[in-house]
């Protein structure tokens, strides 16, 4: 048939397409820039400009529900653990508070009995000491009184028995006196011999 036109696509593993379009017997090829299906080829779609407004709208879409999620879900979960950290660490403070306190006052407990027990301490030394003294004092004078009874009664014994001594010594005295007399001279007095070794032995006894 004269005339007649037969067109033949060809389609490449690759773009861009080859048309072979055969005309009264002379083939020729042209390259195309549509796909297969019919669609025609373009830039990749991020890129695209007649694309702008659905990507405008799916990533509206896209950022609504990730705020809706992150404020409705993330951030409140987040917002409540760290609700729960900061109450148990201020709980922690206050009880590490809390010891502290009951430390020192434990403290200044134990220093003030401590210095008490010191203070009843030296109060039962003192009295003791001064007891001790007492007691002491008390048998001192016991003793010294005792010394000085048995002193008055040694002396009192040492003077009967110096006076009977005495007294033994002025009879064997005077005997010995008349006895010396008679040898020398057949007469004496008696009594005035006593006399005389009377007034002797007084003599002896004030000396």
């Amino acid at each position: 048939m004269a005339g007649a036109t037969n067109t033949t696509i060809i389609i490449a593993e690759s773009n861009p397409v080859v048309v072979q379009t055969q005309t009264d017997g002379e083939t020729t090829y042209e390259a195309s820039t549509q796909a297969h299906g019919g669609v025609k080829e373009s830039i990749f779609p991020p890129f695209d400009s007649s694309t702008y407004g659905a990507q405008l709208f799916w990533l509206a879409i896209t950022f609504g529900a990730l705020y809706i999620i992150m404020s409705k879900v993330a951030l409140p979960r987040i917002g409540e653990i760290l609700e729960v950290r900061r109450d148990r660490i201020e709980g922690d403070l206050a009880e590490a508070e809390r010891l502290r306190q009951k430390t020192d006052q434990a403290i200044e407990s134990y220093e003030a009995e401590l210095a008490q027990s010191k203070a009843k301490a030296h109060e039962i030394a003192e009295e003791t000491r001064n007891k001790i003294k007492d007691e002491l004092a008390s048998k001192r004078s016991e003793v010294e009184a005792d010394l000085a009874k048995k002193l008055t009664n040694a002396e009192s014994r040492i003077q009967k028995t110096k006076t009977e001594a005495l007294s033994n010594v002025g009879e064997i005295a005077t005997d010995t006196v008349i006895d010396l007399v008679s040898k020398l001279s057949s007469k004496i007095n008696k009594k005035a011999a006593s006399d005389a070794v009377a007034k002797i032995v007084a003599k002896t006894v004030k000396g």
